[in-house]
């Protein structure tokens, strides 16, 4: 197996369980993750992104449709799903309060990994779906 499919398993494994420790041990020291609510540098700091996505939905679980390795890289197709029991922060620092809205959102990963480990893990995924899902609007500041 390689080293990109073995660690994207790992770190899908680790945010089913919500085990944020886990998840950060999944990065290189330098590594980056880009979502479309941010970047985050380090694995701690990519663990508190995980984290604010799961004090929004306790219940959150991700479920990998397919994975394409290439060489050093992965490309996971995914669902994410879960209910929103706390509260969710949204772009721009305003917080939308627990709203008990089931949502279920498509996007996927592309992961790259050096020494065993994610360098780079790149997220994708319609802000607007979950948003709306969440009944809450993007302002536009």
């Amino acid at each position: 197996m390689s080293d990109a499919r073995r660690v994207s398993e790992v770190l899908i494994r680790a945010f089913n369980s919500h085990d944020l420790d886990a998840m950060a041990r999944c990065y290189s020291d330098s590594a980056v993750y880009v979502s479309p609510s941010g970047t985050a540098e380090g694995p701690m700091e990519i663990a508190s992104y995980y984290g604010l996505f799961l004090e929004g939905f306790p219940d959150l679980r991700l479920t990998p449709m397919k994975t394409l390795v290439f060489g050093d890289e992965a490309f996971t197709q995914w669902m994410l799903s879960g209910t929103q029991t706390g509260h969710f922060l949204m772009p721009g620092g305003r917080t939308i309060e627990a709203s008990g809205r089931c949502v279920t959102i498509r996007g996927c990963s592309l992961r790259t990994v050096e020494n065993g480990l994610i360098q780079t893990n790149c997220i994708y995924y319609d802000q607007a779906e979950l948003f709306s899902q969440l009944g809450a609007h993007l302002a536009m500041d």
